[in-house]
């Protein structure tokens, strides 16, 4: 509207209003006659389209239930990202991030399992079952002294901790404390024998006391309460060729393999396995993806390095043992750090050498040779070798038939230990 002052008087003068068009208003009758037919008579007719549901609020409970099944049914993958979704909804529960770092472990994840266990130390520093897992997990990541504080935590809360015991008799195994072993693992037997982790425990020490027979039936039982472990069959494995029955360790390794590819022992057992039935060809190729598994680590170099010497590849070997213990930079920028010359790494020291001598390059196989004769030199087997090197380099480029001394074996240790075990 607008409005006009005329004079002494206000003045409203409106739009003009348009004169009404018979065909219009027939149109627009039509139209809503139309309308009207259609939502009436057409639209039911037409199916529904399927309306979204709101998402439900996932219970913790539940999804705990989901983990712990899967977990028993052996699937550790789909069971380790359970236990993850049920911290998602509920991250103040110690006991999800206790059975969390249980699969991890079980699943070759020995990081994430340490994170997993703290996390749980966090919510409750006295949980008994947190540090028996923190204790596990740092076992398999060599640091032995915190993990067995952590075990022996682990007791001190709770002396009828089944695990905490089991997991302590791995780590006096490995240690060298057999008869410490042997106890823990009997203590562990005696409170829960149904446990996966303490049959699997006293399989073990049973393997490392040489008492093999028995860690067999040990592992087997293990693998029959869940055969979707890696660890399992790489014990088994491991007895298996202490058995001489070679064909089932490799079977043994294969299994693990195919549960947890990017572990390299599984591949590493393989070619030691093949090296000692003669198979050298088989035992660089399965030394080799080993390798691609582990680029970094100079162990799985030396043991490229000895399969490559045992099937009279002496160069390729001489790269390999330079990896091993010199260290170095890769072709793919990985950087590699040497082995120090120590009875551990012996074998790689003088199978170095004695590559090196092979090969004409005695300006560096001797000085292999002199180290190997002052710093082992309570090894009766390095000294012998770094002699035969010598013997190699003096007698100059004439083809040497000396072959490497060999370990001495460790036959009739298992039945000098057996009755503590």
């Amino acid at each position: 509207m607008h409005m006009y002052l005329k004079g002494s008087k206000w003045h409203m003068q409106r739009r003009r209003r348009r004169r009404s068009n018979p065909l219009i208003i027939i149109v627009l009758v039509l139209m809503i006659g139309a309308v009207l037919y259609f939502n009436s008579i057409v639209i039911p007719t037409i199916p529904q389209a399927i309306q979204p549901t709101p998402t439900a609020t996932s219970d913790p409970e539940q999804l705990l239930t989901r983990a712990r099944q899967l977990y028993d049914e052996g699937n550790l993958t789909l069971a380790i990202e359970a236990y993850k979704d049920a911290i998602l909804t509920d991250a103040t529960n110690p006991a999800t991030f206790v059975e969390l770092a249980r699969a991890q472990v079980q699943a070759g994840d020995y990081v994430s399992a340490e994170t997993s266990a703290r996390n749980a130390l966090l919510l409750n520093p006295e949980n008994p079952m947190a540090h028996a897992m923190l204790g596990w997990s740092l076992n398999f990541l060599g640091q032995s002294i915190e993990a067995e504080v952590a075990l022996n935590r682990s007791i001190e809360l709770d002396p009828q901790n089944a695990l905490a015991h089991a997991f302590l008799a791995e780590l006096l195994a490995d240690t060298g404390d057999y008869i410490g072993a042997s106890e823990e693992s009997r203590t562990a037997m005696a409170i829960d024998d149904q446990s996966l982790e303490v049959r699997s425990a006293r399989a073990y020490v049973l393997e490392a006391t040489g008492n093999y027979e028995e860690a067999l039936q040990e592992y087997q039982t293990a693998l029959a309460k869940n055969d979707k472990i890696p660890d399992l069959y790489l014990g088994l494995g491991r007895t298996y060729r202490a058995l001489q029955q070679y064909p089932e360790a490799i079977d043994a390794f294969g299994q693990a393999n195919a549960l947890n590819p990017a572990d390299p022992l599984p591949e590493t057992y393989t070619s030691e396995v093949y090296i000692t039935m003669g198979e050298y060809g088989k035992a660089v190729q399965f030394a080799e993806q080993a390798l691609r598994d582990e680029p970094g680590k100079p162990q799985r170099w030396g043991n490229l390095g000895i399969a490559l010497y045992r099937n009279l590849q002496y160069l390729e070997a001489v790269d390999a043992f330079q990896y091993a213990i010199q260290g170095g930079i890769t072709e793919e920028g990985i950087v590699v750090e040497g082995l120090p010359i120590d009875y551990d790494w012996a074998d790689y020291y003088y199978l170095y050498g004695f590559a090196l001598a092979r090969t004409e390059q005695c300006s560096q196989a001797i000085p292999i040779a002199q180290a190997l004769i002052s710093n082992l030199s309570a090894d009766f087997t390095s000294v012998a070798n770094g002699e035969a090197i010598l013997e190699i380099c003096a007698a100059g480029p004439v083809e040497s038939d000396t072959e490497p001394t060999e370990e001495p074996s460790p036959e009739g240790e298992g039945s000098l230990i057996e009755a503590v075990a």
